[in-house]
C-alpha cells in the first residue's frame, strides 16, 4: 500500500504516541530516521529529505517468502566468504532474515538491539555469543548506514571479526559501511 505524505506524518504521529522513538518508527516503516523527523515537524515539502519508502510487506507476512529471500542472502555469504559463524540480525526486520540464513548455513545466530535515535544498541544475551566468531550482519535496508556503523562498532568492541553486511535493499551508492564489504540484493537510488 501507498501512503501518501499527509498519511505517513499520520502514521508517524501515531506511532510516537504510543511511545515508539525515531528509531522505532523509521523501522517500522522502513523510511530513514531523516524522514521520520521532517514528517514529525511539518516541514515544508522542499526540505524533504532525498528518501525511498521501502514496502516489503508482501515478503514479510509469509515464512516461506522470508526462507526465500533468506536462500539468496545465505547464497551471497556462501560466495563472499569462506567461513562464517553467525549471522547477527538487526532488530527488527533483520532478525528473520538472519534465522533463515542461519538455519540453511547452519550457524548461530545472535541479534543487535537497535534502541535509539542515533543507532546504538546492545547484543542480546538470549542468543549467539560473536566474540572471536567471524559474522555477517543482516538488516532489511540500510538508508545512510548509522545503524549498521553502530553495530559494526559493538560487535568489533566485543571481540568479533565482522566480515560482512548484507541488507535486503541498499537505499545508497555504498559497497562498503566502516570497511566492511556492503552487499544489497536490491539497490534503490534516486535519479
Amino acid at each position: 500500500m501507498s501512503l501518501s505524505i499527509d498519511e505517513l506524518r499520520d502514521k508517524v504521529a501515531e506511532m510516537s504516541s504510543q511511545g515508539l522513538n525515531t528509531q522505532q518508527i523509521a523501522d517500522e516503516l522502513s523510511i530513514s530516521q531523516r524522514t521520520v523527523n521532517w514528517l514529525q515537524t511539518g516541514a515544508p515539502s522542499d526540505e524533504q529529505p532525498d528518501d525511498v519508502r521501502i514496502g516489503w510487506r508482501t515478503i514479510g507476512v509469509r515464512p516461506n517468502r522470508i526462507n526465500a529471500i533468506g536462500s539468496i542472502m545465505a547464497d551471497v555469504v556462501v560466495e563472499e566468504l569462506e567461513e562464517v559463524d553467525t549471522i547477527v540480525g538487526i532488530s527488527l526486520n533483520g532478525i528473520l532474515f538472519a534465522n533463515s540464513i542461519g538455519d540453511q548455513l547452519d550457524v548461530d545466530v545472535a541479534i543487535f538491539r537497535s534502541v535509539d535515535e542515533d543507532g546504538g544498541g546492545h547484543l542480546s544475551n538470549k542468543y549467539g555469543h560473536v566474540a572471536g566468531r567471524t559474522v555477517v550482519i543482516v538488516d532489511d535496508l540500510l538508508s545512510t548506514g548509522a545503524t549498521m556503523r553502530r553495530t559494526i562498532e559493538t560487535l568489533q568492541a566485543s571481540g568479533a571479526n565482522v566480515a560482512l553486511c548484507i541488507v535486503l535493499v541498499n537505499k545508497t551508492e555504498d559497497n562498503e559501511v566502516s570497511g566492511i564489504p556492503l552487499r544489497g540484493l536490491i539497490r534503490t537510488i534516486r535519479v
